[in-house]
C-alpha cells in the first residue's frame, strides 16, 4: 500500500513537539512493513538538507488576491521512506515554525492552506497515495479540499484519507472571511462542517470529512468525546465513534536506549545498573549541584512549561515538596509565569532545585539517565514519551492517569513486585504531592526499587506494533471510503434525467 504522510514538521528536519517525532519515525516502521511511504513537509528556515533536488518545479495555488507559486524538493529516500518538502520562502523561510512569543504568525491560513494544495498537486506528478495520513490542524485541509475542491478530480476518487489528532488544544481557528481567501466554499461555514462559534475551524474540518480519525493512545481517543477534554468537538467524534480508534505511539529505541545512548556519562542495562549512578553524578554536575549525597533521589522533568503539564499543581506543592529529602533537575521553556517560578525556587533552594530554561536534547538524555523519578502531572496527555523513554532508563514515571500517561504506566504494587510506576487520578496538588512522597518511601528500599526500575526497562514500546495497528486502519479507511463512493455512485444514477 502507498501512504503519503502530511505533517507540519518531521525530525530530524524541524521539530518542536512529539508530533515530528512521530511522523519521522512511524513511516520508517511501516517501509519495514512493506509499504510504499512518503512524508510531504514543509520546507522551513530551519530545514538543513544535504543536496536537495527539485522535484516539481512550479506549483500553482490560487488564493482570492493572487496566485503563490511554489515547489517540491526531495532530500531523497530514507529508511526506504521518500521525503518531499514544500518549498515557498515567503511563507517557510521564518525564524520559528508557526509564530513568535508575541503570537501565532497572522498568515498561519495561508501558509498551511498552500501547503495542503500543493500536496494534493504534486502527488499527481510523484505518485498518488492508496492514503493520505494527515497530522494535526496544520494539514487539515487536505481531506477537506479532497472532498470539496478535488471532489470531481478522478486522481483522487478512490484515495482514503485518515487523520491523526495529536492535541485537542489546537485546532486552527480562523476568522469567517479566511474561506473566500483560500478559494473555499461558503457552504463550509456551517455547523454540520467547519463553523465553530462563529469562526473556521480547520481542526473539525478533518473530523468531518476525513474516512478515520486517530489519536495517540487508546485512553485519549475516549477521553476525547467527553466534554473535559473535547474542547467542544466531543459531539464531532461521540457522532462518528465507529471510525475513531487510538493507537499508542512507539518510540525509537535508537535513540532513547542506556545501553547505547551517545549523550550520558556511562551506559547501563537491566543486568548492569551500576552505569546509572555515573549518570545521575553527571546530571547533577551538568545543574551545578554539588557537595550532595548520591542516594538522594532525583526528580527530573523535561517538558514544555504550560498548565496542561501540570505545573500548576507543581506550583501548589513546591514549597512543601522542597523540604522532602529528594531533589529536581528541570529542563524546559513555555509560559513566563512558570520560567520564573523555577527560577525563583532555584533561588530558594540552590542545592534542591535546579532548572535549565532551554531545549537541549543532550541535557534531557542526561535527566533520562540520571534521574531516579520522572514526573509528568499532566491535566491532559494524548499520548507521552517521555514516560516511555523514562522506562527504559530505569527512571521510574510518576504521573496523572490521564491518556497515554494511564494506558503506558502500571501503578507500582511493593507486596507482589509488579507495576512501572506511580500515578494518581484527581487533579490537584494534594493528590500530586501524596504520590510523590509515596514514590520517596518505595525508593529507600533498594532492592525493591532495583525490580521496580527492570521491570520498566523491560517493557518494549517500539513502532513495529503501532505501524501494523495502522495498517489495519489504513484499510478501513479504504473500506469506508469504498462504501462511500458506492453510495455517491447509486444517488447519480436516482436522479431524474432532465430533458
Amino acid at each position: 500500500m502507498h501512504i503519503a504522510f502530511t505533517a507540519s514538521e518531521c525530525v530530524p528536519f524541524s521539530k518542536t513537539g512529539g508530533l515530528a517525532d512521530v511522523v519521522g519515525a512511524l513511516p520508517r516502521a511501516l517501509a519495514a512493513l512493506g509499504h510504499q511511504v512518503s512524508v510531504y513537509i514543509p520546507r522551513y528556515r530551519q530545514t538543513k538538507l544535504t543536496d536537495p533536488q527539485t522535484v516539481v518545479r512550479s506549483i500553482t495555488v490560487p488564493f482570492d488576491d493572487k496566485y503563490r507559486f511554489c515547489s517540491v524538493v526531495t532530500a531523497g529516500p530514507s529508511a526506504g521512506v521518500k521525503f518531499y518538502f514544500v518549498d515557498y520562502p515567503p511563507y517557510f523561510d521564518r525564524d520559528a515554525l508557526y509564530g513568535t512569543t508575541a503570537g501565532d504568525y497572522p498568515d498561519n491560513a495561508e501558509r498551511f492552506a498552500l501547503f495542503s494544495r500543493a500536496v494534493l498537486e504534486a502527488s499527481k506528478v510523484l505518485g498518488v497515495p492508496h492514503v493520505f495520513h494527515c497530522h494535526d490542524w496544520q494539514s487539515a485541509l487536505v481531506p477537506v479540499m479532497l472532498r470539496t475542491l478535488y471532489a470531481e478530480d478522478p486522481a483522487f476518487r478512490e484515495v482514503a484519507t485518515v487523520f491523526t489528532i495529536h492535541n485537542m488544544g489546537y485546532q486552527g481557528l480562523f476568522p469567517p472571511d479566511t474561506l473566500p481567501l483560500l478559494m473555499l466554499p461558503w457552504d463550509l461555514l456551517t455547523i454540520s462542517k467547519m463553523e465553530f462559534f462563529g469562526q473556521v475551524n480547520f481542526l473539525k474540518g478533518a473530523l468531518v470529512y476525513s474516512d478515520y480519525v486517530t489519536t495517540v493512545s487508546k485512553k485519549y481517543s475516549q477521553e476525547i468525546q467527553t466534554t473535559e477534554y473535547g474542547f467542544g468537538l466531543e459531539g464531532v467524534l461521540r457522532t462518528r465513534a465507529a471510525t475513531v480508534a487510538g493507537i499508542l505511539n512507539g518510540v525509537d529505541y535508537d535513540e532513547w536506549n542506556p545501553q547505547t545512548d551517545k549523550f550520558i556519562a556511562a551506559k547501563y542495562s537491566p543486568q548492569d545498573l551500576s552505569g546509572k549512578l555515573k549518570c545521575k553524578q553527571d546530571l547533577l554536575q551538568a545543574f551545578g549541584i554539588t557537595n550532595v549525597d548520591t542516594k538522594v533521589p532525583v526528580i527530573g522533568i523535561v517538558s514544555r512549561f504550560a498548565a496542561q503539564k501540570g505545573f500548576d499543581l507543581i506550583a501548589q506543592i513546591m514549597d512543601r515538596l522542597a523540604h522532602e529529602e529528594m531533589i529536581m533537575v528541570v529542563l524546559g521553556s513555555g509560559d513566563k509565569l512558570y520560567e520564573e517560578m523555577f527560577q525563583r525556587l532555584n533561588k530558594q533552594f540552590p542545592n534542591k532545585i535546579a532548572a535549565k530554561v532551554a531545549f537541549d536534547n543532550a541535557i534531557a538524555h542526561k535527566i533520562e539517565a540520571g534521574a531516579d523519578m520522572f514526573l509528568m502531572p499532566s491535566r491532559y496527555e494524548p499520548c507521552g514519551l517521555n514516560q516511555i523513554y523514562s522506562l527504559k532508563y530505569g527512571t521510574v514515571p510518576i504521573v496523572r492517569a490521564t491518556g497515554g500517561l494511564d494506558d503506558t504506566i502500571e501503578p507500582w504494587d511493593a507486596r507482589t513486585g509488579k507495576g512501572t510506576g506511580f500515578k494518581f487520578s484527581d487533579y490537584n496538588g494534594e493528590a500530586l504531592l501524596t504520590t510523590i512522597k509515596h514514590a520517596l518511601l518505595a525508593y529507600q528500599d533498594p532492592s525493591s526499587w532495583q525490580t521496580l526500575m527492570r521491570n520498566g526497562m523491560s517493557r518494549d514500546f517500539s513502532w513495529g506494533a503501532s505501524a501494523r495497528e495502522y495498517g489495519k486502519v489504513y484499510e478501513r479507511a479504504r473500506q469506508v471510503r469504498a462504501s462511500a463512493d458506492a453510495v455517491a455512485a447509486a444517488d447519480l444514477k436516482k436522479e431524474p434525467v432532465l430533458g
